[in-house]
């Protein structure tokens, strides 16, 4: 039987129409979330019916291509890895054209200045403001955009690719030019050269250090220890990269028989490395210490609520306790005043997840937590892009999902597997996302176990004719979510870790 029917008087007759439909007299048809039955209840007093359609359980689909060439499309070949790729690419053209202009024998200066602009794009893709602005552009695009189009764009979370791969390339063209710096020592054994030399191996030592510790298995592995090495190594190496530059610009002075001043200003090292300390300097100058009123969800969780400043949704912020070593993410959700209806603070889902977040957890009266930088755009904001998504969620995942919810940008379906929802996270929470989607699956596992989340994905897809799919959940069920949705056609988003 057709899922829309018309209603005349208890009559039932199939139409091309809605889901939801108000019949020629007095009957009405809805969509349920559940089951595969029709229930009608007729007012004899009335005379009309109440029939809710259930849609059929949608079988899916095959996935397209071999299993070969799935796995390459859609795991090896990731967006995040081919932007790696097009910008070792780039600067591997600019190498050619160098060795090719110079008949293999490149100027020092020209290579550092390489290594340089390499870093300062590295650097500027880990910066708010500049981040956040290449968000915006991109979520320009209208629906009215072809989704072939729109889909790529949205693909820009992925901007890690820029950072990790001018990273890379920077620390390489810096080799390249310790080497040359060495070689000219050895034929010009001046006191200047010397200084030079000693700070070019200092800042290439420390970009080893950054590059190693950042190794997916071993950032991982020792999150913490990463996070350490990558920050003092990161400010040793700018401190190191300024004594360089003045040692460099004294070295071309005496060359060029001109005072440092004028090197400086003439030399694109210097200009790159400002902005770059500019960029450091802007993050860290923004360090607060905010109080924060916790909301003990219960064991598992906590909502941690900040006052000073009202947010937006589709932000981020970066909370800490002890701000040299550590640092944790968390999407925020706008806190509004019930009678007005005005943003008065924010707020951060926080469970049980390690060490940190139990101490969290644990301590349910007023204190203060550490916050640094600008308020951050992530993956959630890029599903703007879309006429209608199908948002999935596993356990706190909804924490960052409700800053959409509130934000009611994009019609959505909602999945949230989970155990115990209220009793975990409470019924304001759950109410929360029951608003955003009175008809949202909300599955408890301690009662029907884990969920073909694949299948559940797919179901809601169908339903709802979702342009795409995003999830917040761990590794695992996120690669396999989006795994799944991709291989069968569907856009998939979901956050990527360790980038």
């Amino acid at each position: 039987m057709s899922p829309d029917l018309d209603i005349d008087h208890g009559a039932i007759t199939p139409v091309r129409a809605p889901s939801t439909l108000q019949g020629a007299s007095s009957g009405t048809v809805t969509p349920s979330t559940r089951a595969g039955s029709i229930r009608s209840s007729v007012s004899k007093e009335k005379d009309n019916a109440v029939i809710e359609v259930t849609p059929e359980r949608a079988a899916l689909p095959g996935q397209l291509g071999s299993e070969l060439s799935q796995k390459i499309r859609h795991k090896y070949a990731s967006s995040y890895r081919k932007i790696f790729g097009t910008i070792f690419t780039i600067n591997l053209v600019v190498f050619l054209v160098f060795l090719i202009t110079t008949r293999g024998n490149p100027n020092s200066r020209e290579i550092g200045s390489a290594a340089s602009a390499n870093l300062l794009v590295c650097i500027l893709f880990r910066q708010e403001e500049f981040v956040n602005l290449v968000y915006e552009i991109f979520v320009l695009a209208p629906h009215s955009w072809p989704l072939f189009i729109r889909k790529r764009l949205a693909k820009v979370f992925h901007y890690g690719g820029v950072h990790s791969g001018a990273g890379t390339a920077a620390v390489v063209w810096y080799l390249l030019y310790t080497i040359l710096v060495t070689k000219e020592y050895i034929d010009d054994r001046q006191v200047d050269t010397l200084v030079n030399l000693i700070t070019s191996y200092i800042v290439i030592a420390m970009f080893i250090v950054i590059l190693t510790a950042a190794h997916p298995d071993l950032r991982r592995k020792y999150h913490d220890h990463f996070e350490a090495f990558h920050r003092f190594a990161g400010w040793t190496a700018l401190l190191a990269f300024w004594a360089h530059n003045i040692a460099s610009a004294n070295v071309t002075a005496r060359q060029w028989h001109a005072t440092i001043g004028y090197v400086l200003i003439h030399s694109p090292n210097f200009w790159f490395l400002i902005l770059t300390t500019s960029c450091t300097i802007a993050s860290w100058s923004r360090l607060r210490h905010h109080t924060v009123y916790p909301e003990k969800l219960s064991d598992h969780a906590t909502r941690l609520h900040f006052k000073y400043r009202g947010m937006n949704p589709f932000y981020g912020v970066k909370i800490s306790d002890k701000p040299l070593t550590e640092w944790h993410a968390f999407a925020t959700i706008p806190d509004v005043e019930p009678e007005s209806g005005k943003i008065n603070g924010f707020s951060v889902v926080v469970s049980n997840a390690g060490d940190w977040t139990k101490k969290q957890i644990g301590k349910p009266h007023e204190r203060k937590l550490w916050v640094r930088g600008a308020p951050l755009h992530g993956l959630l904001y890029t599903s703007k892009l879309f006429a209608r998504i199908v948002v999935v969620a596993t356990g706190s995942g909804i924490g960052p999902c409700l800053s959409l919810l509130f934000a009611d940008a994009t019609p959505r379906r909602v999945l949230w597997s989970t155990r115990d929802p209220e009793k975990t996270y409470g019924p304001k929470v759950v109410g929360e996302v029951r608003r955003a989607d009175p008809k949202a699956v909300i599955w408890n596992t301690n009662e029907k176990g884990y969920p073909d989340i694949v299948g559940e994905t797919y179901q809601l897809v169908h339903e709802s004719n979702a342009e795409a799919v995003f999830i917040i959940s761990n590794p695992k069920v996120t690669e396999k979510v989006v795994f799944g949705m991709q291989t069968r056609g569907i856009p998939a988003y979901g956050a990527i870790f360790d980038s």
